[in-house]
This record gives C-alpha cells, sequence and structure tokens, in this order.
C-alpha cells in the first residue's frame, strides 16, 4: 500500500515502449536540457524564500503541489517556526482542507494528546504533511505528487531549521528517506537526514483503527523526548514521562 516509487506496465506496453525508444533517438537533449532549467530555475526560486512567510506565498502559486482533486485549499504548515521538533506527515484530510491547518481532524487531536502528553505541546513544534494539498478520497499520494511536493517540503524544513524531523506514518517516511521499508523496520531508530536526524513512528489514524499500536508509539515519543533533550531542544514544558 505505502511503496517506495515505483510504475508498472504490461509486457505489451514495454514492447511497445522499448521499439519505440529504439526507433526514436533514446535521449531527446532539447528536453533534457528543458527539465535542468526548470530544475534550476525552482531552485533558485526555492532559495529567494527566506522565510516561512515567503515561501507560502510561493506554495500558493505553484500549480505543481495540487492534486486531480480540484477546489482545494493550500495546506501549509502550522506551529513554531523555529521548532526543534518538526512533524511530517502524509496528506490533508477535508477538515485540514477545510481549515488549512494540517493535523486539525480526529487524528490530529490525538496527535495532540500524545505531544501535550510528553511534555511538546503543539505550540511547541512544527507540523507539516509531504503533500500541501488534499489527495481525493484520501487516498495516498501517488508517487508523482510526492516528488513534486519534496522541493517545497524540504526548503520548508530547511527554514525551520528542526533538530529533529519525526515522519508520522510509512508514506512520510519512504518519501523523505527514499527507500521502500515497512514501518516496523524504521522504527526506533534516529536516521541522519540532511544534518539533522530523522525518526519514525505511527499514523495517528492507525491507532484510531488498532489500539494495539498505542503502546509502541508511546515508546517511540518516550525515546524521541529523551534525544530531543539531549540534542538540546528548547525547553519545553517540565513533564516527567510515565512508563
Amino acid at each position: 500500500m505505502y511503496g517506495a516509487f515505483s510504475t508498472t506496465t504490461s509486457s505489451g506496453q514495454a514492447r511497445e515502449s522499448d521499439g519505440t525508444d529504439r526507433k526514436d533517438s533514446p535521449i531527446n537533449p532539447k528536453k533534457e536540457q528543458t527539465v535542468k532549467q526548470t530544475t534550476t530555475e525552482l531552485h533558485q526560486k526555492l532559495q529567494a524564500c527566506r522565510s516561512l512567510e515567503e515561501l507560502q506565498v510561493l506554495c500558493e502559486s505553484a500549480e505543481e503541489l495540487r492534486t486531480d482533486l480540484e477546489g482545494t485549499r493550500l495546506v501549509f504548515g502550522t506551529g513554531h517556526p523555529e521548532a526543534d521538533l518538526m512533524l511530517i506527515g502524509e496528506a490533508p484530510g477535508a477538515q485540514e482542507d477545510k481549515e488549512g491547518v494540517p493535523f486539525v481532524g480526529r487524528g490530529g487531536q490525538l496527535q495532540n494528546k500524545i505531544l501535550e502528553a510528553t511534555g511538546l505541546p503543539r505550540s511547541h513544534v512544527y507540523i507539516a504533511n509531504i503533500l500541501k494539498h488534499r489527495p481525493p478520497d484520501n487516498r495516498d499520494p501517488k508517487p508523482e505528487e510526492r516528488e513534486r511536493s519534496l522541493p517545497y517540503l524540504l526548503r520548508q524544513i530547511e527554514l525551520v531549521n528542526p533538530k529533529i524531523v519525526l515522519c508520522i506514518g510509512l508514506v512520510s517516511a519512504t518519501t523523505l528517506l527514499g527507500r521502500k521499508s515497512a514501518l516496523k523496520d524504521l522504527r526506533g531508530s534516529f536516521f541522519p537526514f540532511h544534518g539533522r536526524e530523522l525518526a519514525v513512528t505511527y499514523h495517528p489514524a492507525a491507532l484510531l483503527r488498532n489500539p494495539n499500536f498505542k503502546r509502541p508509539t508511546w515508546e517511540d515519543m518516550k525515546r524521541i523526548r529523551e534525544r530531543y533533550d539531549e540534542l538540546g531542544g528548547k525547553p519545553s514544558a517540565e513533564k516527567e514521562l510515565p512508563a
């Protein structure tokens, strides 16, 4: 369900494609140059954004961030602009699309309780998603949607400059780590990520479906809070974590 980026074609399509590639030139220099130029231009635009506010303005006009659901609003991000812990979810849902804020539905309410329990309230962290627009029917983000959104998210992470990036769910984790893995194999570790550390835990929606995930999620959050303090995270609510 949450695989790494992949595409699948039938054998007939593959044979037809191979024949076409051999007949035409395998590389179109003009097209390759256009792609490189577009990538360079986007990089320059992103680097020109010196604040989250400027990046949000750029995202507002970025058609490539939209999904195939019409009429959605941008769900950019929310929280402390200099947070030392940044949460990255999957994509906005109906309630998030309505309010323009990530993690405000049932899952978001549960995530708030989890954060409060660790002494890191929502106001102390920063929250964003892989996608900044809602996909239809709450489906998983398509590989091409994640690929188009990633440069904007990476710049957003740079501007917040957290010590720890916490991936909420497998879609977020596989997108940022760029590899296919099971969530159980990613939990419990801190991965190097652009000069920061990246951790992975369950999405609150998974906890709502299966309460058995609550205990391992709590273990993850205790571990993350401990590492947060070790890295010199900004002081937060003094709270002794229960076992």
